[in-house]
């Protein structure tokens, strides 16, 4: 097995332990804005914005920053996402 492979794998068993165990959302462009709109960034319908957008997300957060929404990006800003939501309800309470 390749270094990439095995890092992928690790990755992947440790995403399990932290609770990333819920589906990814496609990473189709309107849902990739409601994620960035949820965090409080509104991405015009312009698709080279969102992929600027995507590409500063990932180096925020220490991924590849290629602007491609692949599978970890999308579940990572989901899962950042989710918890601004959480807060939003909290505050709301």
């Amino acid at each position: 097995m390749s270094a990439r492979g095995m890092l992928s794998v690790v990755g992947s068993a440790v995403g399990g332990l932290i609770g990333w165990n819920e589906p990814v959302p496609p990473a189709d462009p309107e849902v990739l804005r409601a994620l960035f709109a949820d965090l409080g960034v509104r991405i015009a319908p312009d698709d080279a914005q969102l992929a600027e957008a995507v590409r500063y997300f990932q180096m925020r957060t220490g991924l590849p920053a290629d602007g491609e929404a692949g599978p970890r990006t999308v579940h990572l800003l989901s899962r950042y996402a989710a918890e601004a939501r959480e807060l939003s309800r909290i505050r709301a309470a």
